[in-house]
């Protein structure tokens, strides 16, 4: 795979693919919105004649939506055909049964050959090995294990690879792994869960690098997690379940929190999911995913990341303060957020995001070039995979 930054330059119009005249009411074929200045206009590309999208399809662009149990309902199948879908992520209810996996893969690859946006879906989920496995099999080693085994970095790039095996031979083409948190303590909230590479920044970096590489060479797009870091997290705090508040000092945060993301990003990772913990040393007021000093202060502008980004969960209990699915997905694109994941396994959730950043869109309640820019990521990124 090309480095993000490349492949964000060569998009060759993918953004204009879902594109048309500013202006335009909301809704009916030819309701969209030109991008203004998107990469694939800077590189003097031509845009194919192609439909344009409605403000609900641009915004679905931007969405992963779930489901429960082994059948893809109807009415997701159905936000695919339309083109208001950018992936859909899937749990253990969608994988128990390998042949339901099958057709339901299938069924949503069929789906999106009807939809107006000519880009494969971003089909994913969490194999990062040991105990955070959706699909069975490889890789079985947990992160602990690897950091702690001989010859760690070589069983980091097997781990990588075989994930991405194991995933492609199911269909899929994003892991939301490897994790890339640095615990500071033993039995601490990541190393519990044998999620943490090493409480060593250096070493989590290397094996990290190797897992990423390994992975994006054999096809499937990595997600680096769960910036700017979950390492100091005592073994009580889940932002799945509440609100949790980091409070190490910035030096920690710079010096070992984020190290790893630094090679992570020269090893040309496609995804970096952030936190939905608060880090008061860079906002006090607001969970990383929701503020614009981590996601684009830090990631974009220190650490110099033009791949995607992507939210951890969006009904995640981190969020209860933080208003309705529709009122969080805002303010996560508003942040910075290129993608919205909507992971309560109801198409509902995705459906309330979307028509939540579609009106937020057209109402100018988030910044037109930025969003523009999103689409842009999240397309070229798209092009890139099968």
């Amino acid at each position: 795979m090309r480095s993000p930054a490349r492949r964000l330059l060569g998009c060759l119009a993918l953004l204009l693919t879902a594109c048309g005249a500013p202006g335009q009411p909301r809704g009916g074929t030819a309701a969209g919105l030109a991008p203004q200045g998107s990469p694939a206009v800077l590189a003097g590309a031509r845009a194919p004649a192609l439909p344009v999208l409605t403000p609900d399809q641009l915004a679905g662009q931007r969405v992963v939506y779930s489901y429960t149990g082994p059948t893809v309902p109807a009415s997701l199948l159905s936000a695919v055909r339309s083109g208001r879908a950018a992936g859909v992520i899937f749990f253990g209810s969608n994988t128990a049964d390998p042949d339901a996996l099958g057709r339901a893969v299938a069924a949503l690859r069929q789906a999106q050959q009807q939809s107006p946006v000519r880009l494969p879906l971003l089909l994913m989920t969490d194999q990062e090995g040991g105990r955070i496995r959706r699909l069975p099999g490889a890789p079985e080693q947990s992160e602990r294990a690897i950091g702690q085994g001989p010859d760690a970095v070589a069983a980091a790039a097997a781990a990588g690879d075989a994930a991405a095996r194991n995933l492609t031979a199911h269909g899929m083409n994003v892991n939301l792994a490897p994790v890339l948190d640095v615990h500071d303590q033993d039995g601490n909230f990541i190393d519990r869960t044998e999620r943490s590479y090493s409480s060593d920044p250096a070493a989590a970096a290397g094996l990290g690098s190797a897992f990423i590489t390994a992975q994006q060479r054999a096809g499937v797009a990595a997600t680096a997690k769960h910036f700017p870091g979950l390492g100091t997290a005592p073994a009580d705090s889940n932002t799945d379940t509440g609100p949790v508040t980091l409070n190490a000092d910035k030096q920690r945060l710079t010096g070992t929190d984020e190290a790893p993301y630094p090679a992570a990003i020269a090893a040309g990772v496609d995804l970096v999911m952030v936190s939905w913990a608060v880090y008061p040393a860079l906002d006090p007021d607001h969970p990383a995913g929701l503020s614009p000093s981590v996601v684009n202060g830090e990631l974009r502008d220190r650490l110099g990341f033009h791949g995607v980004t992507i939210t951890d969960a969006l009904e995640a209990g981190a969020l209860r303060a933080w208003g309705s699915t529709g009122q969080r997905a805002v303010a996560a694109a508003g942040a910075g957020m290129d993608l919205i994941l909507c992971s309560a396994q109801d198409p509902d959730q995705g459906e309330d995001a979307t028509t939540a950043l579609a009106d937020a869109l057209t109402t100018d309640k988030l910044d037109r070039a930025g969003f523009d820019a999103a689409l842009a990521r999240v397309s070229a990124l798209r092009a890139e995979l099968r």
